[in-house]
């Protein structure tokens, strides 16, 4: 951006109606450039994010992704202005909101841009109903025309989120942490925004309430066009509610993707070390699973110094020219990378081969087909023609189709079995006739 534009934004006290659109079409909503987040000051100083850069485009969920204490959590509380930046800017819609801004713009940043906050106990007043926690934006931007369009607005906003209207005079401690999630969106929703920052909305919800908040934002985004800032360290959740993914270590945003593009092509060995822990849902295949762990003492920054590159296919990574070299030639090859391992013992491996056919190598096949089921129907028709039989598990085997290899299989070499002993019974019968 030049001065003479950057001068333009700075001053500007109100917010335009549409964002800048990028080479691809897409209205660019908000703008992290080189962003620097300090806490403390001198030799006590602790720099929590360090030149961080992203863009969020209209209608998509951004998610920023790390371990506890990388920096996610700063970042969006400095996108609504409650951390301060040291350096850099963020922008929205175009207009700088970082730093000292005019009123009428902070008003509008406000009303745009909402948070739904990590743990829903602490984030409720205890002291004020549910009526008043979810008007109180709409009081202080006046959000309604009388009493009554408030409280139509209100009500309507609490079934929205799945709860009923006489909720509304009871206090946050009578619900659950499901429910009071939910009363924490729709304080964000009754706003109207057009960014939501979700910050790890979920974490402290039961598994059995998780996709429920999930869905409900969902629908919340297809209905209203929303964006979503979404703020997570569950890779598998990330995944399910994505289009794009910002994977950050200790700051610094060291690869941002595509969901999709991220999960075949972590090459980064951190986001390789986070999708490897990733919970497999079977018991067998966690006992043996190997845990790829990230050492950042593998990178030589001392001359060559890093940065975040885009090799391609929107696809961007941080790391000094040697490392990127290596990470454009192995994401040109475009064969997905492989970021699961489970080990076997060799003994168990060859047992494994025996019983069922299902293991390839010392490596569990893991991204099994779906219709993959091994039917009974496939070992009933290989046993009556055995040689198609043959050639159908050994088509199955090559395309990871291991439980119908193996029905096919079985099916023809017993089918194979029968109609020897029936040409060996047939040859002695001629035999014993002939004498």
């Amino acid at each position: 951006m030049s001065d003479e534009k950057r001068t333009v934004t700075q001053t500007q006290a109100h917010l335009p109606e549409h964002g800048p659109i990028d080479e691809n079409g897409r209205e660019i909503l908000l703008q992290v450039k080189n962003v620097d987040i300090t806490f403390g000051k001198g030799d006590n100083a602790v720099r929590a994010v360090k030149n961080a850069s992203f863009d969020i485009y209209k209608g998509e969920t951004f998610s920023l992704v790390g371990e506890s204490g990388s920096g996610k959590t700063t970042i969006g509380r400095a996108v609504i202005r409650v951390n301060p930046c040291a350096a850099g800017e963020i922008d929205y819609k175009g207009v700088r909101i970082s730093g000292k801004i005019p009123r009428s713009l902070d008003r509008e940043v406000i009303r745009n841009i909402q948070m739904v906050f990590q743990d829903p106990a602490a984030s409720l007043n205890e002291r004020a109903t549910v009526d008043y926690i979810i008007s109180e934006g709409l009081y202080n931007f006046h959000l309604y025309e009388n009493e009554a369009d408030r409280v139509a607005k209100v009500e309507k906003m609490i079934e929205e989120v799945g709860l009923l209207p006489e909720h509304l005079t009871r206090y946050p401690h009578e619900f659950s942490g499901g429910q009071r999630q939910r009363i924490g969106v729709a304080r964000a929703m009754v706003m109207e925004p057009e960014l939501v920052i979700a910050d790890e909305p979920i974490s402290a919800l039961d598994v059995s309430i998780r996709a429920q908040v999930l869905n409900l934002m969902k629908k919340f985004q297809r209905e209203r066009g929303l964006t979503y800032l979404f703020v997570a360290h569950d890779l598998s959740i990330v995944r399910f509610i994505s289009d794009r993914i910002a994977v950050i270590y200790k700051g610094t945003i060291v690869e941002v993707a595509e969901t999709e593009e991220l999960f075949n092509f972590p090459l980064h060995p951190y986001t390789h070390s986070l999708i490897s822990a990733i919970p497999i849902p079977d018991p067998q295949l966690e006992k043996h699973k190997v845990l790829y762990t990230y050492d950042p003492s593998i990178h030589n920054y001392d001359e060559d110094k890093p940065e975040l590159v885009d090799i391609g296919h929107g696809h961007w990574i941080y790391g000094n020219k040697k490392e990127i070299e290596e990470y454009r030639a192995i994401r040109e090859k475009n064969v997905p990378v492989k970021s699961v391992t489970i080990s076997y013992d060799e003994e168990e491996v060859n047992k494994k081969i025996e019983e069922s056919g299902e293991l390839h190598g010392s490596n569990y096949i893991l991204d099994r087909p779906l219709h993959d089921t091994g039917s009974f129907w496939l070992g009933f028709l290989s046993f009556f023609l055995s040689i198609l039989g043959l050639i159908g598990a050994a088509i199955f085997r090559k395309f990871n189709y291991l439980r119908n290899s193996n029905s096919c299989r079985k099916g023809a070499v017993a089918g194979l079995i029968v109609k020897v002993v029936i040409v060996l019974l047939f040859l002695i019968m001629l035999f014993i006739a002939s004498h």
